[in-house]
């Protein structure tokens, strides 16, 4: 089972969270877009643009932030912290 822990904080406050799970056999990039596409939607947030330093911090930590210069669109939170808490 692959688990996204989603959470959007502004002034260092955890606003909202979810867990995303899916049990597909797609590949883990597969399941990280599916997961977030799943977050933004029930987030009611538009997709994030992922940056060179979003890609490595996620590489290196399996975590990433989306701050304003992820998104298009004005936010209304500081960022939007994602975190794998289980894969395969």
């Amino acid at each position: 089972m692959f688990r996204m822990w989603a959470k959007v904080f502004k002034d260092n406050h955890l606003l909202k969270d979810t867990v995303i799970c899916n049990e597909s056999g797609d590949t883990r990039t597969h399941k990280v877009f599916q997961a977030l596409d799943e977050i933004c939607y029930e987030f009611d947030l538009g997709k994030p643009i992922w940056l060179d330093a979003t890609i490595a911090e996620f590489k290196r930590h399996a975590k990433a932030r989306f701050t304003q210069d992820n998104f298009i669109e004005q936010i209304e939170f500081d960022y939007l912290e994602i975190h794998v808490i289980e894969e395969d």
